[in-house]
């Protein structure tokens, strides 16, 4: 598909509550009241998903939170990421203190719940579990990666079209500290952008998307949609990764694999720069999340999720190639 015309459909298809989802058009569709309060989990192998808990079933919640409580859990989850195997039973007993019923399927959790969080580290697993709970017409949030694949990310959002269910993707990065004042225009018109998170590999995962993905959306979060080449520098301590957008801007992305660990950047506006950082931890995204479950409208674009897997997948790809540039487009129409 010829890149405008995407942009034109992704356009379209969100002024129409269909991408992302829009829940007062789901509700007209299947004369159904919007999602109720009951929260599944699935995938207890992150630290994120017991900070959601603790947060949301917290003895005295915040009424900010708007009564949403986590009511089951379906634990697994990797089971051949021993890093991520190791904690599964450890979190398991961690969220069982917090009232939390452990189902023993995607199916079981499903039935007692009115919406979910997709928080299994494992991308691979997104398109598969992420089905289950869209054919079941349950909103749905997922925890960074969207996917482990361009390809897999996309079969998402179609999926979500075909089932009239909204959902979306974020790491909690693109929430940092002082993206808001970007986002707010306090420095302008954004020109550039230099980001950086901690990059670590897993061989079963694309470089980027187990770890420096978290980094790259807090890029995109800055630049917004529009890249088009992207080259990348490897050593086995960093990454560099440069995009140059259709307007001429550049953005770069700084993978850490040595030294002190952090997340951060610069963002380089039209009348000031702006140094992010630090890290606002989970609220910020967990409040995004409550929104996007009490209205259906997505808080990040399907077009910029999109961009941001194609964007680590070009990024591969120019390593592959010796740091050539690629054109990240081409992925784009390949899979859209």
């Amino acid at each position: 598909m010829h890149r405008r015309k995407f942009v034109k459909i992704m356009g379209a298809a969100s002024a129409a509550g269909m991408i992302g989802g829009n829940m007062k058009v789901m509700a007209a569709v299947t004369g159904k009241k919007a999602a109720g309060k009951r929260v599944g989990i699935i995938g207890l192998d992150t630290s994120h998903a017991v900070a959601f808990v603790k947060t949301l079933n917290a003895a005295n919640p915040d009424a900010k939170w708007m009564g949403y409580k986590v009511v089951a859990a379906y634990p697994y989850g990797s089971r051949d990421i021993k890093s991520s195997v190791d904690r599964i039973a450890g979190y398991t007993e961690e969220v069982k203190k917090n009232n939390v019923t452990i189902a023993n399927s995607i199916q079981e959790l499903l039935s007692l719940v009115d919406v979910v969080l997709l928080e299994t580290n494992d991308g691979r697993l997104h398109l598969e579990q992420a089905l289950q709970v869209l054919k079941a017409r349950k909103p749905l949030f997922i925890d960074k990666p969207m996917a482990a694949s361009l390809k897999d990310g996309s079969a998402i959002f179609e999926a979500a079209r075909r089932y009239k269910t909204p959902v979306f993707s974020s790491s909690s990065l693109r929430f940092i500290t002082g993206m808001q004042e970007v986002k707010n225009g306090k420095i302008g018109k954004v020109i550039g952008a230099e980001t950086y998170s901690p990059a670590k590999l897993e061989a079963t995962h694309p470089d980027l998307f187990w770890y420096g993905i978290h980094g790259v959306e807090t890029l995109f979060t800055a630049m917004g949609t529009g890249c088009k080449t992207v080259r990348r520098i490897y050593t086995a301590d960093t990454d560099i990764v440069i995009g140059t957008w259709d307007d001429g801007r550049v953005g770069t992305f700084r993978g850490i694999r040595s030294g002190k660990e952090g997340f951060g950047g610069t963002v380089f506006g039209a009348t000031n720069q702006l140094v992010l950082g630090p890290f606002a931890g989970y609220d910020p995204l967990l409040m995004e999340i409550v929104r996007f479950f009490e209205t259906g409208n997505a808080p990040v674009p399907e077009a910029e999720t999109l961009e941001i897997m194609a964007f680590m997948e070009a990024a591969d790809l120019s390593k592959k190639g010796g740091g050539n540039p690629v054109d990240m487009t081409l992925l784009l129409k390949k899979y859209i």
